[in-house]
């Protein structure tokens, strides 16, 4: 069995890493597995690159010529929306015309366009779609943010200018998907319960099988470890409960920044005696910007891409804090809990799936940073962390990593192959 894994990136992003992860499980348990991306950051012999230079972002600069056009020159939301009106055709390369099974991931911003997705479905070939967020399941949008236009036709999109209209770009994108859609049988796959959930509402994806299977992570490398020496490697204090928050773009509204520097505001002002005693650490882009809005000290430690040093992060934090307002099946928590790091965040997305609420760490009610600032001071001066910590590392092993993961797609991949070979 030969899969062939089709991603925009090989590593940069949520997704990219989720994929890559997968490609590390699959191959672990036997299956000759390959990685198709537009950018590769690494010799891996796996990964395979489509182009090289600027002729390799042709499709992608194209394409957010088109969204500014019709965003009417205004850069707010230019990276929010993709339409994938330009892409590769991937079905003319060896590594294609190889693979028993096509397993798309994040395909967006010029890797894959619609009618190169039309191809793929023509080829004939069992196609695996894993869903990051709820774009192959709407029309122009990643995140909802509250809408269900989508439960029927996308339109009237908040995204675009004056709130679009009633025949605006995301009801032609819905028309273009609802024709590609119904030309060829498609399996997605949410990386949450809660997006299978939302995928399977929507109008766009019924007829098609929808399941649900978590993202991987190598639990071989994402362990606990000594913290007194991860804060030493960091140059961190050894003095200090340390909060940790981490994302590719710490000013990313749709983080939750506003509301970790209310909750810590909040805690400082309830319990001053701990003010000396709290630090927060960033990791991440533009950390520098909003560390001096903490009432705590804060160690900005930028972005950071060796994951051996991520590792040691983890390590070093006594909680890890992800105030998002959307999220999927967020990577972080994730990594930190298997690394033995009680975790806080929202009750959003699939957040409350990895976080058992005061069992490995805490789940505060959405956007109340009153509560937010509840769970942080529950889980570093209330809870018997070392009971928080042993049951996260025992929530991943058992849920989240390679082989559990790798098994469930190896038996859809078997079962999608068995439909095949009958019908012909």
């Amino acid at each position: 069995m030969k899969i062939l894994i089709v991603s925009t990136s090989e590593r940069a992003g949520g997704a990219a890493v989720a994929a890559l992860r997968l490609l590390d499980a699959l191959c672990n348990h036997g299956v000759k597995a390959k990685m198709l991306v537009r950018d590769r950051q690494s010799a891996d012999p796996r990964v395979v690159a489509l182009g090289h230079g600027w002729w390799q972002r042709r499709h992608f600069l194209w394409e957010r010529l088109m969204v500014l056009m019709h965003l009417h020159g205004q850069r707010e939301h230019l990276f929010d929306i993709d339409i994938a009106n330009s892409g590769f055709d991937i079905t003319r390369l060896e590594e294609f015309r190889e693979a028993d099974v096509i397993h798309l991931h994040w395909v967006n911003q010029g890797m894959l366009s619609l009618a190169g997705i039309q191809k793929v479905l023509r080829s004939g070939k069992p196609v695996v779609w894993t869903m990051h967020d709820l774009w192959p399941a709407a029309s122009i949008c990643h995140l909802s943010l509250g809408c269900r236009h989508f439960t029927h036709r996308c339109h009237y999109c908040k995204y675009l200018p004056g709130k679009g209209s009633d025949n605006d770009l995301s009801t032609r994108v819905w028309r273009r998907k609802e024709r590609l859609f119904g030309e060829g049988h498609l399996t997605f796959v949410a990386c949450s319960r809660w997006l299978e959930g939302e995928a399977k509402s929507s109008a766009l994806t019924r007829g098609h099988k929808i399941t649900n299977v978590p993202n991987p992570i190598d639990t071989r490398t994402f362990c606990p470890g000594a913290k007194a020496e991860a804060r030493a490697i960091l140059g961190l204090p050894q003095d200090k409960m340390l909060m940790l928050f981490v994302c590719q773009r710490l000013t990313n509204v749709n983080k939750g920044m506003t509301y970790l520097v209310e909750a810590c505001r909040k805690m400082a002002a309830d319990h001053p005696e701990l003010t000396d005693r709290i630090g927060v650490v960033l990791l991440g882009g533009h950390a520098d910007e909003v560390s001096a809005e903490l009432p705590f000290a804060s160690y900005p430690l930028g972005y950071v891409s060796d994951e051996k040093r991520i590792v040691e992060v983890y390590r070093a934090s006594d909680l890890f804090v992800l105030p998002s307002l959307s999220e999927n099946l967020p990577n972080t928590i994730m990594e930190a809990m298997a690394c033995g790091v009680p975790c806080v965040g929202f009750k959003v997305g699939g957040i409350p799936e990895e976080i058992d609420h005061r069992k490995n760490g805490y789940v505060a009610a959405y956007r109340d940073s009153d509560d937010l600032a509840r769970g942080l001071y529950w889980t570093l001066f209330e809870a018997d962390r070392q009971q928080l910590s042993a049951a996260a590392v025992k929530k991943v092993e058992l849920s989240y990593s390679q082989s559990s993961v790798a098994l469930r797609y190896i038996e859809l991949y078997q079962e999608l192959l068995a439909q095949k070979h009958f019908m012909l």
